[in-house]
């Protein structure tokens, strides 16, 4: 088979969908039920250029843009390029998911549509209004729409050249990741010509993320909300007629044209049926995601641990007995606000035995900072402990999580929290107090509670990283990642896990009841469970070494049968089939 993957992440691993396809395109069953790998997406302003255009373990093979042509392609491409008035780029690169895992090389195909056939281009968009609803014209001047309507024609006639269109002997398989691909998807299902199946990969419902955010009472609201609305009958739009104004709705409901949608959890489902609940037709699989791999030995997990602890040192002046992390961006949906209620009532409980804390909070909304703005920071004013507003410190709405860290930190002793505004976890990326040895790995593998109480949480890979060096996870029962958690354990869970309920409000038995959940039913819940999370953290946090060898062992046993070798062959590769047959 041909997979076919549309993506914004073509050339790089930027955030979930790049980790999602690193971890499909290196698992042993993929590569055996795959013969060939396509990501497919547009040129970016940003990308690099010329040969290097696909980074270090790439090969540009032919490149309009930069007058490549290592094998006459141009012959090929030219017709497309100059009927849709785009460019072409085409080669090979590698992907790695770890470093246990086997690199796997994968085909990009880029398009260049910052210059566009206009006519063609209408043309097109008559037919996605006319046969699909989406109504481009409303939403063309939004770039992050027009963008991947642009794509869509000439992306399909380049896979059709490169032979990816499908045929009776080699069946292909176009997984249209988010709402970027579903243009591209939906030329696939409009030519009469293909032999191909379409997948609407669900990585997220973006309809509802903006309403779960938006509303003061976030999940608490809106999952009560659905669990009434599904026994009814009645839809998103029923509730929310607002939402037709979000450019990703219309494409979103679009999906149900695919051949499938791949939710990657259980919500998720619940989630795009609500979209549409009359769509009788649509076939939603249960498709979790993975986590990589890791299950280091207790020695090593010792190493890794001293140094985050040596770390933890260098910043706040003392070190700690645990340490706590959340690898995530600083945004609303990860409800960082929890942590710090679990961690204002753990606080307490740590002070009175004598023990301490440091939470570090891994993640940007401003890219990566240079070297010497670090060092700068460092010097003259204790970055990362410390903050000031305005780039290259805090920016781009980081402000608020700043804020709260700088207020909870002049109110607690024995519980410090750090947040490190920066891409990367090294020396030359994170100052000079951090140990000159340090990786990324560290992290995984050196915390002792990894954090992920979200209000919107599709799957929630990064919670559940740690998991296989001994880390208690806690996170959110909306996340994605509880569903897979559950059917792997049947519902006895290790200690290893703790799960966090932020959704339940007996009261709330009908749609009504649901809609006037506010901040104070959501402030009422949220006190309640914080101290019932804090209490049951309290209860597990390892107080020996041999506490932390169970935690190692149990967590390396469950981390083993969520690994994306096990989620590909228990339920990526079984919904394929399903939908090939």
């Amino acid at each position: 088979m041909i997979a076919l993957h549309i993506t914004h992440e073509a050339v790089e691993k930027m955030g979930g969908i790049g980790a999602v396809i690193a971890g499909l395109v290196t698992s042993a069953d993929y590569r055996q039920a795959f013969g060939r790998t396509v990501l497919i997406g547009p040129v970016f302003m940003t990308d690099r250029t010329g040969a290097e255009r696909f980074g270090p373990d790439g090969e540009v093979l032919y490149s309009s843009i930069d007058g490549i042509d290592t094998a006459d392609w141009a012959d090929k491409f030219r017709p497309v390029e100059q009927a849709y008035e785009v460019g072409i780029v085409y080669g090979t690169r590698r992907i790695n998911d770890g470093d246990s895992t086997v690199p796997a090389e994968v085909e990009v195909l880029l398009v260049d549509v910052f210059r566009c056939n206009p006519d063609r281009l209408n043309r097109f968009k008559s037919e996605l209004f006319r046969r699909f609803s989406v109504p481009s014209d409303e939403f063309e001047h939004i770039w992050e729409f027009e963008q991947y309507v642009r794509l869509a024609e000439p992306a399909w006639e380049a896979m059709r050249v490169i032979g990816c269109d499908g045929g009776p002997n080699e069946q292909a398989v176009l997984f249209s990741h988010e709402y970027m691909g579903l243009p591209t998807a939906l030329k696939a299902v409009m030519d009469s010509r293909a032999q191909v199946r379409t997948v609407f990969y669900a990585h997220e419902v973006a309809s509802v993320r903006r309403i779960v955010e938006m509303h003061p009472a976030h999940d608490l609201m809106f999952y009560n909300l659905l669990a009434s609305a599904e026994k009814t009958g009645k839809g998103l739009e029923d509730f929310f007629p607002e939402i037709r104004d979000n450019f990703k709705h219309p494409m979103i409901k679009s999906a149900r044209y695919c051949d499938a949608i791949f939710a990657v959890g259980d919500f998720v489902g619940r989630e795009m049926w609500f979209l549409q609940p009359d769509c009788e037709k649509m076939v939603v699989e249960m498709v979790y995601n993975g986590v990589p791999a890791i299950s280091p030995t207790l020695s090593r997990r010792q190493e890794h641990r001293s140094r985050m602890k040596q770390y933890a040192k260098n910043l706040v002046g003392f070190e700690p007995d645990y340490i706590f992390t959340h690898v995530a961006r600083p945004v609303l949906s990860k409800g960082i606000w929890r942590d710090l209620r679990i961690l204002h009532e753990l606080a307490e409980q740590l002070a009175r035995e004598g023990r301490s804390a440091v939470y570090f909070m891994l993640g940007t909304l401003a890219g990566r900072r240079r070297e010497k703005d670090i060092l700068s920071m460092e010097s003259d004013y204790g970055w990362p402990v410390h903050h000031r507003k305005g780039y290259p410190d805090i920016c781009n709405g980081e402000e608020v999580v700043a804020e709260l860290f700088e207020d909870f930190n002049q109110h607690h002793e024995a519980v410090k929290v750090v947040l490190v505004n920066q891409f990367g976890w090294q020396r030359d990326r994170c100052g000079r107090r951090m140990p000159e040895e340090m990786t990324f790995t560290d992290v995984h593998m050196g915390t002792d509670v990894e954090f992920g109480l979200s209000v919107y949480e599709p799957f929630g890979i990064s919670q559940l990283e740690p998991l296989g060096a001994g880390a208690i996870c806690v996170v959110s029962n909306v996340c994605g990642c509880v569903g897979l958690l559950l059917r792997c354990t049947g519902g006895d869970m290790p200690a290893n896990i703790l799960v966090g309920d932020f959704i339940r409000v007996p009261a709330a038995s009908t749609s009504a009841d649901a809609l006037r959940i506010g901040l104070a039913e959501r402030d009422a819940v949220e006190t309640t469970e914080s101290k019932r999370l804090a209490r049951r953290l309290t209860e597990r946090l390892p107080k020996s070494e041999a506490d932390i060898s169970d935690l190692l062992a149990a967590g390396s046993t469950l981390g083993q049968k969520i690994t994306w070798e096990r989620t590909v062959a228990d339920f990526f590769l079984p919904a394929v089939a399903r939908m090939c047959e």
